[in-house]
């Protein structure tokens, strides 16, 4: 097994893609709309990415937020609100958006592990600053750093409950870029004790997440020369001995304009920084080959955690979808009230 999850290119797996997956064995599958037309089609597609391996510790991930980063949509599944609303909610009925919060996270993750996915790239930890990119913006809880790790906390609980491996991101803090990372290197001026105090902090209180992503983001107080994904100063001084993080650390997609190099010195870089996995997205057969061929073997050890979170997640009881959609449209329903009201 090799450490990395991968994209794929449509919905369903070309013959040049079964047989280098087969050949690679990523640890795991990353999905995106691309990927999804219908139930069916999805599940069929998940059931052929865990055949081409031949394995059951494969992780098959999604980022299934909510809001405008949701891979699964309608017609097929609900559109869910993005997470700013339960923080909009927890500013004037902080019990009601907690109820509301759990029964969303139970029932997208039911979405989820009926399709065969196991992993979701949620919930997003980061603290959106005045002026910052927008890459952000509604895909966190607020800008209280007490709303969002009270927040995260419930959505991390009820996705293992419900099945689903959660990755908080972007760690060790998204929030004060002023460039979005797809497009191009967001460099954080502001001083480690501010950033300690303030970003640091969700992620430090959530650190028993068993995932991880990180920023493709400079933070100059600890490594102005490299981002925070390729950065052996901030992996192991801040997420490791600051955050206190002990789960797997995975990258961001290293297709992203934040990272400069050839992909096999992004891959190779990463994994010398002390991340555990990386993440290519994009589908681009050469560029995946490139990565393949720079990392090595997963260690044994990093094989055996994966496959006993898998087993965990798997274990967790079914639940009944009615009473799921019931819970969450009660719920939900009682939040916009009383945002209106």
């Amino acid at each position: 097994m090799k450490p990395v999850i991968f994209g794929c290119a449509g919905p369903a797996l070309s013959d040049a893609e079964r047989s280098f997956f087969e050949a690679v064995q990523p640890a795991g599958f990353i999905l995106f709309a691309r990927n999804i037309i219908s139930p069916q089609q999805l599940l069929t597609l998940t059931t052929d990415l865990k055949l081409c391996v031949d394995r059951s510790d494969v992780l098959i991930a999604i980022d299934q937020e909510g809001g405008r980063v949701q891979r699964m949509g309608p017609p097929e599944w609900r559109a869910y609100p993005a997470m700013k609303l339960f923080g909009d909610c927890a500013e004037k009925d902080k019990a009601l958006a907690e109820k509301a919060l759990a029964a969303t996270c139970r029932l997208m993750s039911d979405d989820l592990r009926r399709m065969g996915i196991n992993m979701n790239c949620a919930p997003v930890l980061d603290l959106p600053i005045d002026g910052s990119a927008d890459i952000i913006d509604d895909r966190a809880y607020s800008n209280d750093l007490e709303v969002v790790s009270d927040l995260g906390r419930i959505a991390i609980s009820c996705m293992e409950a419900s099945g689903i491996l959660p990755v908080i991101k972007h760690m060790p803090g998204h929030g004060r870029a002023l460039v979005d990372s797809h497009k191009s290197l967001p460099r954080v001026t502001d001083a480690y004790q501010v950033l300690t105090e303030t970003d640091f902090y969700p992620f430090r209180q959530l650190n028993h997440c068993p995932f991880a992503m990180t920023a493709h983001i400079v933070y100059e107080a600890v490594d102005p020369d490299l981002p925070a994904t390729l950065s052996p100063k901030v992996i192991q001084q801040v997420i490791r001995q600051e955050i206190g993080y002990g789960g797997l650390v995975m990258t961001d997609d290293l297709s992203m304009h934040a990272l400069e190099g050839s992909f096999a010195t992004r891959a190779a870089k990463a994994l010398g920084a002390g991340c555990d996995l990386v993440l290519h997205c994009n589908r681009d057969m050469q560029e995946m080959k490139e990565v393949a061929a720079a990392i090595p073997e997963a260690a044994q050890g990093l094989r055996q955690r994966i496959a006993d979170l898998i087993r965990f997640v798997g274990n967790q009881p079914a639940q009944d979808r009615e009473d799921l959609e019931r819970d969450y449209e009660s719920l939900i329903g009682h939040l916009h009230q009383q945002l209106e009201g």
